[in-house]
């Protein structure tokens, strides 16, 4: 019988690039400078790296399809290179396909890896893919900031939250992040704001202000794993291993009946739950140290705190208030700021949630460093509300 990977892989090293816009490199270079980071605290020469997962979204503008990309700008040792896509959880599913490999046997050491370089298309948005025949019946076809909004009205209308609350509650998240963000040198906009300029910013989508929705960012983020014995054979001391690893789709049911209300993420339900299982987590609200969740819009970051069972039903709102998920609060979300701050290069956010929980664990995580946190989860969504996808990591120290 199954019974999951807790503890049977370590994180030898990470490394992020500086994500915004960067004119001065291609998809290539983000990728050298994520790896190269990686493999310098992993310890590690290139040549000892056994298979290796590149994720991208949108390869024709990032880097082409298949791994050659990857093999080829980091020289590797002509191993198996897969490239995964799997919507905004993309980074993610490099990630599982790295820890997998470990946990399985088939190699020592592998390398997860992400990039996407968004901003010499000279759109402000993300590319789009022309529909096909059925997706006008079958899909979410409205913008991401249109279909985020309407996550936010289903919220409030299901709850009873005014709309005023509402909007002071997602303010108070996109402050949050900002001032998080602040004191991160490798996040894309690195000011803080008031909730005064969140109120009065343009609106994009109702209730979604400007400063409630994530920017457009070049970027890329590196995992390298192995297992705890080889980690400790290689001198490592502070040794940080997956906890639990869960991935959940939607089948399209929440888009073909009214059994699901849009005030929530189905899968995002699903795989907490799972993720709590493997990790052996009973109270979450109590055992997670910190978060990074996939806030490509604040009210997402909002909702998402009920879907980790982390606040009650329809008590978010609350929480968000009294400041419960701030830096100084029991359970700091996006203490690095965020998707909101570091923009969404689709491919790599999934991997760079996981490269802050991994600093913070091994109280390297600078001016924004928590004090002794144990457990660190991430939460990657891809896909609209109402079809999605939703990867759930939790990290921690061998043992915790």
């Amino acid at each position: 019988m199954a019974t999951g990977i807790k503890d049977k892989v370590a994180i030898l090293g990470m490394g992020c690039s500086k994500f915004g816009e960067r004119w001065d490199m291609g998809a290539e270079e983000l990728m050298v400078e994520a790896y190269l980071e990686a493999a310098k605290d992993a310890g590690v020469e290139t040549s000892q790296i056994q298979a290796a997962w590149l994720s991208t979204h949108i390869d024709e503008q990032s880097v082409g399809k298949g791994g050659t990309p990857l093999s080829v700008a980091l020289r590797l040792p002509n191993i198996a290179v897969t490239r995964v896509e799997n919507f905004c959880a993309s980074g993610s599913e490099a990630f599982r396909g790295a820890v997998y490999a470990v946990a399985a046997g088939a190699c020592d050491i592998a390398l997860a890896l992400g990039v996407e370089k968004l901003k010499d298309t000279g759109y402000g948005g993300l590319p789009t893919g022309q529909p096909g025949t059925l997706l006008p019946q079958w899909g979410a076809n409205g913008s991401a900031p249109g279909n985020f909004a309407q996550l936010a009205s289903a919220y409030r209308a299901k709850h009873g939250v005014s709309k005023q609350d509402l909007k002071r509650a997602i303010a108070h998240v996109s402050v949050k992040s900002h001032e998080n963000g602040a004191k991160n040198p490798k996040a894309h906009l690195q000011k803080p704001i008031t909730e005064e300029m969140a109120l009065n910013a343009p609106m994009i989508a109702e209730p979604l202000g400007l400063f409630d929705c994530c920017g457009v960012s070049d970027g890329a983020a590196a995992a390298i794993v192995t297992t705890p014995e080889i980690a400790r054979a290689m001198g490592k001391k502070d040794i940080i291993t997956v906890k639990a690893l869960q991935l959940a789709l939607s089948n399209g049911l929440e888009s073909m009946h009214n059994s699901w209300d849009g005030s929530y993420f189905h899968t995002a339900r699903i795989a907490s739950k799972r993720a709590y299982d493997e990790a052996g987590i009973k109270k979450p609200r109590d055992e997670i140290s910190m978060m990074e969740v996939h806030d490509c819009f604040s009210i997402t970051e909002l909702v998402t705190m009920e879907d980790l069972f982390i606040s009650d039903e329809g008590r978010a709102v609350h929480d968000v208030m009294d400041g419960f998920y701030d830096a100084g609060g029991k359970v700091p979300c996006q203490i690095d700021g965020g998707l909101k701050c570091f923009g969404h290069p689709i491919g790599a956010s999934g991997l760079r949630m996981l490269y802050e929980m991994y600093l913070q664990l091994q109280g390297r995580a600078g001016a924004r460093q928590l004090k002794n946190p144990k457990i660190g989860m991430t939460h990657n969504l891809g896909g609209a509300p109402s079809m999605n996808v939703c990867s759930v990591a939790i990290i921690g120290a061998q043992g915790a």
